[in-house]
C-alpha cells in the first residue's frame, strides 16, 4: 500500500464506485478502499439474514420467506430511466458488459385517493382517467408541443424562449389545471418539490423528453429499467472494471485515515500503519465528517409481501409517486417493487420500500399513505437516515465527497451529483454522447 497514487477513494457506494471506474478509464492510479467487508457502503444489497442482522439484531428470519440467499434487497434501491445519463455513464465506461438489465413493468401516480398508471405520451393523455375529456385535449396539445420540441430548431419553439420563460408561465400557455399540472412536473419530469414552476421551462421539457424517449426505447410500461439481482450488482461491476484497468480495491481496511498537509491539503490515506500517498481524496460523507454538514433525513419502510402492489396490474416492479400536494407534504412520498421477476426475492416474493424526505420524527405515522396502498405486507421495517452534503472546499484541500442518497427511487439526482464531482476532479466535462443500444435490456 506504500506507494503514490493519483486518487485514493474510500467507501464503495454506488457514487464512489462509478467515479473510480470513470477516473480509471481515464487513465488515473486509483486505490480504493473501503472500511467494511462487503461492497456498496450505504448502498449495498443485503440477503435475508443481513436484513434481520441490521434491522432486528438477530439472524433468525420466518423459515416461510424462504431462503436467504434468494434475497437481494438493496439499501437504497432505485430505477434507471433507460435513456438516463446513468446508463450512458454506465455504456461510457463499458461496465454494461458485466450487467444484465431488464425493464420495469410500471409507472404510477397517485392521484385523489387512487394510483393511475402515467400517461406518457399524447394517446396516452387521451386514454388516461386522471383527465377530464376538455383537459385531456388540452394535454394533448402540451405532450405534441414537448414530443415536437428541439432546442436546434426555432421553428418548433411557438414563439417562447425555454430558457426564459417559466414553466409555470408555459403551463398557462396550454391552460392545464393544477392536478395536471402535479403528475406531469412529479410524474413524469420527477421534479422533487414545486420550485421548477418558477425556473425557466427548458428542464422541465428535457425531462419530459427523456421519459417519453425511455419508454419508447424498451416498449414497456415504464421508461425505467433495473439489473437482474438488484442494484448490488453495480459496485461489483464497478470493481472488476477497475481492476481491468489497473485500480486496486481494497475491503475491510479499518480507520482510512486521510492525512492532511500543514496546507490543509489531503496528502493520504493511513490504514493499518500503512499510509498510501495520493494528490486527490474522493469519498463519501461518513469517512470526512468534519467536512460535511446534515441537510435533512430520509424516512423508509422496507416491506416484504406475497402479492404485488394492488391496482398497478400485477406489475412485478414498478414505481408510484405521490406527489407532495396529494399528501399536503412538503416532498415527495416514492414507492418502490421489486419481486423475484429482477431476481431479487424467491419466487412469488415481492420486496416494497416506502420513502421520504422526513418531515417529523415517526416514521410509522408518516409513511402512511405510501404503506397503505401496498395491501397486506408479511414483514415491515421502519429505518430514517440522515442525508449530508459537503462544506469544504475541493480547490484548497483536494477532498472530492459526494452527497447522501436521497428518498427518489430513480437515478437522476444521483448521476448528477456524480457528474459535477468527476468535472471538479478531472476539470472536464464527461462526454456521454454514446450508443444506447449498448445497453440491452436481458432475454426473457
Amino acid at each position: 500500500m506504500d506507494e503514490e497514487y493519483d486518487v485514493v477513494v474510500l467507501g464503495t457506494g454506488l457514487k464512489e464506485c462509478i467515479l473510480s471506474g470513470l477516473l480509471s478509464v481515464d487513465g488515473l492510479k486509483v486505490l480504493h478502499m473501503d472500511r467494511n467487508d462487503y461492497y456498496g457502503g450505504e448502498s449495498s444489497s443485503l440477503n435475508l439474514i443481513q436484513l434481520w442482522k441490521r434491522f432486528k439484531g438477530n439472524d433468525k428470519p420466518p423459515a416461510s420467506l424462504g431462503s436467504s440467499r434468494d434475497y437481494n434487497v438493496d439499501m437504497i434501491p432505485k430505477f434507471m430511466m433507460a435513456n438516463g445519463t446513468l446508463v450512458r455513464v454506465l455504456i461510457h465506461t463499458d461496465v454494461t458488459k458485466y450487467l444484465y438489465f431488464k425493464a420495469v413493468d410500471g409507472s404510477y401516480v397517485f392521484n385523489k385517493g387512487k394510483v393511475h398508471k402515467v400517461p406518457a405520451n399524447d394517446v396516452e393523455a387521451l386514454k388516461s382517467p386522471l383527465m377530464g375529456l376538455f383537459e385531456k385535449r388540452r394535454a394533448r396539445k402540451f405532450f405534441i408541443f414537448v414530443q415536437d420540441y428541439d432546442e436546434n430548431d426555432p421553428r418548433t419553439h411557438e414563439g417562447m424562449d425555454l430558457t426564459r420563460v417559466t414553466t409555470r408561465e408555459l403551463i398557462a400557455k396550454y391552460g392545464l389545471d393544477d392536478n395536471t399540472i402535479d403528475f406531469i412536473g412529479h410524474a413524469i419530469a420527477l421534479h422533487r418539490d414545486d420550485c421548477y414552476l418558477n425556473e425557466p421551462a427548458i428542464d422541465t421539457v428535457k425531462r419530459m423528453k427523456l421519459y417519453s424517449e425511455s419508454i419508447a426505447r424498451f416498449q414497456g410500461g415504464s421508461p425505467y429499467i433495473y439489473p437482474l439481482y438488484g442494484l448490488g450488482e453495480l459496485p461489483q461491476a464497478f470493481a472488476r472494471l477497475s481492476a481491468v484497468y489497473g485500480g486496486t480495491y481494497m475491503l475491510n481496511k479499518p480507520e482510512c485515515k486521510v492525512e492532511f498537509d500543514e496546507e490543509g491539503k489531503a496528502v493520504g490515506v493511513t490504514s493499518e500503519g500503512e499510509t498510501a500517498r495520493c494528490k486527490k481524496v474522493v469519498c463519501d460523507p461518513s469517512y470526512l465528517p468534519n467536512k460535511v454538514r446534515k441537510v435533512g433525513r430520509v424516512a423508509r419502510a422496507i416491506c416484504i409481501m406475497s402479492h404485488p402492489i394492488p391496482n398497478t396490474s400485477d406489475s412485478h416492479s414498478v414505481q408510484v409517486i405521490l406527489p407532495q400536494k396529494q399528501l399536503g407534504r412538503k416532498s415527495d412520498m416514492y414507492l418502490f417493487c421489486c419481486s423475484y421477476s429482477h431476481n431479487v426475492a424467491p419466487k412469488g416474493k415481492f420486496i416494497a420500500f416506502v420513502s421520504t424526505e422526513a418531515e417529523t420524527d415517526h416514521p410509522e405515522t408518516e409513511l402512511k399513505p405510501g404503506i397503505d396502498l401496498l395491501g397486506p405486507v408479511d414483514e415491515i421495517f421502519y429505518d430514517i437516515y440522515e442525508r449530508f452534503e459537503p462544506v469544504n472546499e475541493p480547490s484548497l484541500d483536494q477532498c472530492f465527497i459526494s452527497t447522501s442518497y436521497d428518498a427518489t427511487t430513480h437515478f437522476e439526482s444521483t448521476v448528477m451529483d456524480v457528474l459535477n464531482m468527476y468535472t471538479m476532479i478531472t476539470g472536464k466535462v464527461l462526454d456521454l454522447s454514446v450508443d444506447l443500444s449498448a445497453a440491452s435490456a436481458a432475454e426473457e
